[in-house]
């Protein structure tokens, strides 16, 4: 793994100046971190919102880089070209204008593709405009195994995946992180509410927000890996299974705050957590 670590730090020092693209995960986090280390004030993280990322995301992952010391811009999905503060509105203006492409709402199979070339292209013109040689994000190997329009889009835009170029999985990621004492070594993988509504579901604020209540009453039971899948008037439940007998012994308190939110059936996955579900119909 150390020398994969070398070849990452070589691999940095050759671009000379980075913007990481910054999520508040551990492969974004511990890029930034070794961007730090080998460029310093030439690495700069920056964060493109939209109402697809909820406030304690964001804040959240400002306290992890301040925890390490790393600079850190974040920008509205559209809009004018200026650093907002944490704690900001995440969507400038009305639901739809937030996102910068209509065709992220319509939620066909290539959202992600949109989606990650509307923000490639804000990190684009803040690199330009503030002399930045090479955009990069934390993907990894493991990324390599799914259905990611995203890095399509990525490529197309010139952005660079230095974690994945040496070869980084992400449990050595997760080990290397570790060594280094980041905060978030161990943080469950996490994605954009978006990957909770089933393709062809149009994206509303509406839908958004129940979703990411409905996150927040699981996290309140003290659950860490988790999704709220949406599927119209049923929340689909994926925790891991070893903590399906937690949820069974609040099941009644659980199926109250769904149905609160509005939905009407509140199921349990019994395939358990699993990353990218809805990609298993395409």
């Amino acid at each position: 793994m150390w020398d994969k670590v070398t070849s990452l730090r070589e691999t940095l020092t050759e671009m000379g100046s980075v913007l990481v693209a910054y999520s508040g995960g551990t492969d974004s986090t511990f890029l930034l971190r070794m961007a730090q280390d080998v460029l310093g004030d030439q690495a700069l993280g920056v964060m493109v919102i939209s109402p697809l990322v909820t406030d304690d995301e964001v804040q959240e992952a400002a306290d992890i880089a301040a925890a390490i010391g790393a600079r850190l811009a974040v920008l509205r999905s559209t809009g004018v070209l200026e650093e907002i503060a944490v704690g900001a509105t995440a969507a400038a203006g009305d639901f739809e204008a937030a996102f910068g492409d209509a065709r992220i709402l319509d939620n066909s199979v290539d959202r992600c593709y949109y989606c990650k070339a509307a923000i490639c292209a804000r990190l684009n013109a803040y690199a330009m405009e503030h002399g930045y040689s090479v955009i990069v994000d934390g993907s990894n190997l493991d990324d390599l195994g799914d259905y990611r329009p995203g890095q399509r889009a990525a490529r197309e835009c010139g952005m660079r995946s230095p974690l994945q170029e040496v070869g980084f999985t992400k449990a050595q990621i997760r080990a290397a992180a570790h060594e280094m004492g980041l905060p978030n070594w161990d943080k469950p993988s996490s994605a954009c509410l978006a990957s909770r509504i089933p393709y062809g579901t149009p994206l509303t604020r509406e839908v958004l927000s129940k979703v990411g209540q409905g996150e927040e009453i699981l996290r309140g039971f003290g659950f860490q890996q988790l999704r709220v899948r949406h599927h119209g008037d049923v929340a689909r439940i994926e925790i891991p299974t070893e903590d399906f007998a937690l949820l069974l012994e609040r099941r009644e308190q659980a199926v109250e705050a769904f149905k609160a939110l509005g939905y009407a059936y509140v199921t349990l996955d019994l395939k358990g957590f699993r990353s990218g579900s809805m990609n298993e119909v395409i």
